[in-house]
């Protein structure tokens, strides 16, 4: 705590001396203005400033110009994230938000897709290749506590990925990007609206050799968004998404196999591969009912097959899980006395299924188990803001859910190791409180109370690893978070944001090498800062910057006062875009992430994962004609080619899982 008070003066100390204040990190890609808003705060349209939180926002021209091939390129510059992978491949990175660390960071921080969850209920990241990039209008990343409106994994923050919608005359997009090991990347699309009806139908193909032997990956997928203003008061969406992702696995390495060869695969290694498929369906309904509120509604459904074959862990395997949801709101916005008020009202409802099949062998001829878990949900939910007076914005809410777990499993022998249950009560509480400055500025605090339920692989342990067993004492994650911050504009052109945040944990979730099963941690605490910046100057140049600092540890046990594991204290970020003639624009960027401990080493005991700085630098050109717009670049990414790891395990030796060295790439595209 020292340290993170420590760090937060030197900040307010350069800020209110009018001090240079050191650049570090992208955050928002672009100023925010007075009329942007964002939907996932309150889980409706509301202006940014207003918001006790701190906000990004990203929009689809952002993304087109960041020339990212996907979601976790276009995130990991943004304050306060972290991702980890074991091979390079995007579409199973690990994102960790405000310093949980561990093996499962992604159970904390809730993704959604236009408002539907896509965190899976087993203990698997989620597939960040899912949605075509292309098929992204923005995405909205809102940090802190987030349960009382989305309950559970809205630990440490919620980032909701929106996607287009076509509006005015049909408009064709295509591009292509190529880079090193065999990167190629090839995107399409077509937006548009005729009278009452809006479309937007996006599909890209990437594959990639990747850095690592055995590390290649492939990704197909489409979308379909399809609007329908039936009236002015009635609004019909459909969103449709598929994608299909093949990605190789090729294991860890010790350092002394790094040494010989980094891009090797891990030596004596079977061949483990994966092959997964994704399907995603939404259809909104909103009514507007005059003097008394709006009524909205969500049918979602998703469906993710898995087949998978890892000979490295005797581990064959299909899972087919299904998620089904619908989620009603009614708000009513009013004033009272004068006041401006809003009320939210609403219900969540998620049922869940997982059934997975354990084979012997690669040929998957040979069934060895079958399991069936499901998982039903249904919370409630209020939420009240309040203007105490025009500057100052009062908020509170509350949220109560009941989820029951099931599971069962069966072996081809008839015996049955498990068939149990386990209900989890939810309960979770805010309080904020919000005071604009002017015309943009605003200072926040905010307190609430948060949880997490088990994965279904956490509460149920069937895959042969230790007992097979249902854990019906392992008990839902909870805690209290804490924060307050500022976002303000000392010069028209210079935003300037700070928070310091606080989450204290009980019964983390965690795997227990010695007893070879899931178990509730010591309290944790999870404290940090975050600081961000972003200034214009006239039509020369743009600077963005970041700095995050976290200090994870064990409150109580054997291991109170030792620091979490995978969690690095600091992180920052920087980029400079440079206008120069003839429509060129050169970006330098830097991303430094800190040492922190390995996986498992929960008693610091391990040497540390090492730090590690990355240089990027890109040049791109953006002619203008009248009729089509034009758009390439060419980029170096780890332009001095560091060898880092964002993974790496305590064991006998420890090992690691490098990531990629200097990558280049380059692109073309048109809009017509």
């Amino acid at each position: 705590m020292r340290k993170l008070l420590s760090c937060a003066a030197v900040l307010l100390v350069f800020m209110f001396l009018g001090l240079p204040v050191p650049i570090f990190a992208q955050e928002e890609v672009e100023v925010i203005t007075l009329e942007e808003t964002v939907v996932t705060a309150s889980r409706d349209k509301e202006e940014v400033r207003k918001i006790p939180a701190n906000v990004s926002v990203i929009t689809a021209k952002d993304i087109e110009e960041s020339r990212a091939t996907s979601i976790v390129e276009v995130l990991e510059n943004l304050a306060s994230i972290n991702f980890r992978t074991f091979s390079g491949n995007p579409s199973q990175a690990t994102i960790d938000m405000r310093g949980f660390g561990g093996d499962n960071p992604h159970g904390r921080t809730l993704i959604m897709l236009d408002g539907r969850r896509l965190n899976r209920p087993d203990m698997s990241s989620v597939n960040w290749l899912q949605i075509p990039i292309n098929n992204v209008e923005r995405i909205e990343v809102v940090r802190g506590a987030g349960s009382v409106l989305y309950g559970d994994s809205a630990v440490a923050g919620v980032i909701n990925i929106i996607t287009k919608r076509g509006k005015g005359k049909p408009e064709v997009d295509v591009s292509v990007i190529v880079g090193s090991y065999g990167l190629h990347d090839e995107r399409v699309g077509i937006t548009g609206s005729t009278d009452r009806l809006s479309y937007a139908l996006t599909g890209e193909n990437q594959k990639t050799f990747g850095y690592r032997e055995r590390s290649k990956f492939a990704s197909k997928g489409a979308g379909l968004n399809l609007g329908y203003d039936a009236s002015d008061y009635l609004d019909v969406t459909l969103g449709l998404s598929f994608n299909k992702t093949d990605f190789d696995m090729p294991g860890s390495l010790t350092k002394a196999q790094m040494e010989q060869d980094r891009r090797q695969y891990q030596p004596g290694h079977s061949y483990d591969d994966s092959s997964n498929k994704y399907y995603n369906a939404n259809l909104g309904i909103e009514s507007i009912l005059g003097d008394f509120g709006r009524f909205d509604v969500n049918f979602l459904y998703g469906n993710k097959d898995i087949d998978c074959a890892m000979p490295s862990w005797w581990l064959y395997y299909d899972a087919d899980i299904d998620t089904f949801g619908v989620t009603p709101k009614y708000i009513f916005e009013k004033d009272v006395f004068g006041h401006g008020n809003k009320l939210t009202l609403g219900l969540d409802y998620y049922h869940e299924t997982l059934d997975r099949d354990k084979f012997n062998d690669r040929e998957k001829t040979l069934k060895a188990s079958t399991a069936e878990l499901t998982k039903n949900s249904l919370g409630y939910y209020i939420r009240d803001e309040f203007n105490i007076l025009k500057e100052l914005i009062l908020s509170a809410g509350y949220r109560t859910e009941r989820t029951e777990i099931k599971g069962k499993e069966t072996l081809t022998t008839g015996t049955t190791p498990f068939d149990s249950k386990k209900i989890h009560k939810g309960e979770a509480y805010e309080a904020r409180l919000t005071y604009l400055i002017g015309e943009k500025s605003k200072v926040f605090a905010k307190y609430a109370r948060v949880y997490r339920y088990p994965f279904l692989d956490e509460q149920a342990s069937y895959w042969g690893f230790g007992t097979d067993a249902f854990l019906t004492d392992l008990e839902k994650e909870k805690g209290k978070s804490y924060e307050i911050g500022t976002q303000f504009y000392p010069l028209e052109n210079l935003k300037i944001g700070l928070t310091l945040f606080r989450i204290g944990m009980e019964d983390e979730i965690a795997w227990n090498n010695v007893t070879s099963r899931n178990e509730n941690l010591d309290k944790t605490r999870h404290e940090g800062v975050e600081f961000a910046m972003s200034y214009k100057l006239k039509n020369l140049a743009k600077i963005y910057g970041n700095f995050t600092y976290h200090d994870a540890e064990f409150r109580e046990g054997g291991n109170v006062g030792k620091k979490v594991p995978l969690v690095p204290q600091e992180m920052a970020n920087a980029r400079l875009e440079i206008y120069l003639p003839y429509a060129l624009m050169l970006r330098p960027e830097v991303e430094y992430v800190g040492k922190s401990y390995l996986g498992n080493d929960n008693d610091n005991s391990a040497e540390q994962l090492d730090d590690y700085t990355i240089y990027n630098l890109f040049l791109r050109y953006d002619p203008e004609f009248s009729d089509l717009k034009l758009s390439a670049f060419f980029g170096v990414e780890n332009l001095t080619d560091e060898k880092c790891s964002t993974m790496g395990y305590e064991g006998t030796p420890n090992v690691y899982y490098p990531s990629p060295g200097i990558t280049i790439k380059g692109g073309i595209s048109f809009k017509f």
